[in-house]
């Protein structure tokens, strides 16, 4: 059995667009990575509303800053066999000022860590799975805090995938397979949950 550490946003914890709750375990796509590999492979669900990759944030409050728990929890979980990450959402924010190089590099922080952390089995490192977010759709509520963002979202996957060629680990590129929810255009719609778990599927398969 592989225990897979799933480290993401609201995405990866399941923020509804529709009504601003939490989707059940059979829908968000962690939930359902446990079901397709039921006693197969562990799934270990880390996502946090508003997480960056590397930043605080002095609005949304302390805790945000996914590099600065990024090691914690890999000691907490420990042997971990892969990190499955998808981050860079939170960082499109008007109040970071950041370019998508900038959050690419960002990312690329939390990548060498995971790759030198020596959480894995044994005292190896764990194998890591870098996923590129959706793009930024329409906005409505959050048109003011993410201004700009759309623009941004779309250069990710491609900086994202340099990352992955230069650190050596496996990439997917979830804006090639789904889009934000036209509700609110950031978060995820039931059917792009059940999209991504299908392809983590695939992949997570191939890496063991």
């Amino acid at each position: 059995m592989a225990r897979i550490l799933c480290f993401g946003d609201s995405n990866t914890w399941g923020w509804n667009p529709r009504d601003k709750s939490r989707y059940g375990k059979d829908i968000r796509w962690t939930g359902r990575l446990q079901a397709m590999f039921s006693t197969v492979h562990e799934i270990i669900e880390e996502g946090l509303n508003g997480r960056t990759t590397a930043f605080d944030d002095h609005v949304s409050g302390g805790g945000k800053n996914g590099l600065g728990y990024l090691i914690p929890c890999l000691e907490t979980h420990r042997p971990v066999d892969l990190v499955l990450m998808m981050l860079g959402t939170n960082d499109l924010k008007m109040r970071f000022s950041l370019s998508a190089y900038d959050i690419s590099r960002a990312m690329d922080r939390l990548v060498a860590a995971v790759l030198g952390s020596n959480a894995g089995p044994g005292g190896k490192n764990p194998q890591l799975l870098l996923v590129s977010p959706a793009r930024i759709g329409p906005l409505s509520d959050f048109a003011e805090m993410f201004s700009g963002a759309r623009e941004k979202s779309l250069l990710l996957g491609r900086h994202y995938r340099q990352v992955a060629l230069e650190r050596g680990c496996h990439f997917l590129d979830a804006a090639e397979l789904i889009e934000s929810s036209p509700v609110d255009g950031i978060h995820l719609e039931e059917e792009s949950h059940r999209i991504l778990a299908l392809e983590f599927t695939k992949v997570i398969r191939k890496i063991f």
